[in-house]
């Protein structure tokens, strides 16, 4: 059986790192790579050697390719994906799929038409901790679920310009960190209905202008089942440690949670909560970081066409737009 050719656009830190782990499956091949960065592509190439490295998304569609990986800035991910998906590529790309729910629709729309397989990197799902608790919450054992919390605090702000351009990201921190909370807890819970959001959105203290990127936000979900869920990310928060990413889902039979440990961006922790106590359920080490990418390469190896799972997708995108909205 032929692995499946697939090109790797955006070939920076994150885009390498799923590279590796999509390629470490042993279900596809690397078939190109594509980065403005000459430094970026050259390590890339490292994990390819025998791979051509090209100058332009429009060379790299040339290509005869099964799958792309897309990981570049937020404002290029939908147009980029449609590309793909109408030369009959499937595609994997980092989040968010689209500045707002139209642009992720439009994204959608173009996977189903092509009948191709359409993925999004939201990578905490894949955390042995999310998946230690997603059993929990799925199996009724929580008894009736009436609340949750979210948090994700990043001690530090992005690196790079564009992501403080609303037009290039779409946001900042909802869209940056907000938006792996809003997806990891509806699928914890099978995606219902979210029936109203509110919420607050601050810039240096402040109340958010019209064209700039917050860097803390709140927002309340209430859910069709009832549960309510509180959400709170932030940028640069004075938290005494590099980052806070916690959740924690509550009902009439106990709770469960997953936590960083010492402020680790990887180390997570998971545990069965009953009144007073607690039990631990899943501990660190735990490589999660490319199971993601390395579940879509396997996917792909086995079927490409369109998962109807996907429309989930747009579900996390109009969320994050009525977050907006206020």
């Amino acid at each position: 059986m032929v692995k499946p050719r697939v090109g790797f656009l955006g070939t920076g830190w994150i885009g390498r790192h799923r590279m590796e782990a999509a390629l470490a499956t042993g279900a596809i091949q690397a078939a190109a790579i594509c980065d403005p960065s000459p430094e970026c592509a050259a390590e890339a190439a490292k994990l390819a050697p025998d791979v051509p490295v090209l100058a332009s998304l429009e060379a790299l569609l040339e290509q005869d390719l099964d799958g792309l990986v897309i990981a570049t800035p937020s404002a290029l991910h939908a147009e980029q994906s449609i590309a793909a998906l109408e030369r009959g590529m499937a595609v994997f790309c980092q989040k968010p799929l689209g500045r707002n729910a139209a642009e992720a629709q439009a994204v959608v729309d173009a996977a189903r038409k092509a009948d191709r397989l359409l993925s999004v990197d939201f990578s905490y799902r894949y955390t042995a901790a999310a998946q230690a608790i997603a059993g929990r919450v799925r199996s009724g054992e929580l008894g009736q679920l009436f609340a949750a919390d979210l948090v994700f605090h990043n001690a530090y702000g992005p690196d790079k310009p564009w992501f403080y351009d609303r037009a290039q990201s779409g946001g900042g921190c909802v869209m940056d960190l907000g938006v792996h909370l809003v997806d990891l807890l509806l699928w914890l819970l099978d995606f219902p209905e979210v029936t109203d959001v509110s919420s607050t959105l601050l810039a240096g203290g402040n109340p958010l202008s019209a064209d700039g990127v917050e860097d803390y936000a709140q927002a309340q979900l209430t859910l069709a089942n009832g549960l309510v869920a509180r959400l709170a990310c932030s940028w640069r928060l004075q938290a005494g440690q590099e980052a806070v990413i916690e959740a924690s889902l509550y009902g009439t039979g106990g709770g469960v949670s997953l936590h960083n440990l010492g402020g680790s961006f990887y180390d997570f922790e998971a545990r069965r909560l009953v009144g007073t106590s607690s039990e631990v359920l899943v501990s660190p080490p735990d490589a999660w970081g490319g199971r993601a990418a390395a579940a879509w390469a396997e996917q792909l190896a086995q079927d490409r066409s369109f998962d109807p799972s996907a429309e989930r997708l747009v579900d996390v995108a109009k969320v994050l737009d009525r977050i907006y909205a206020g």
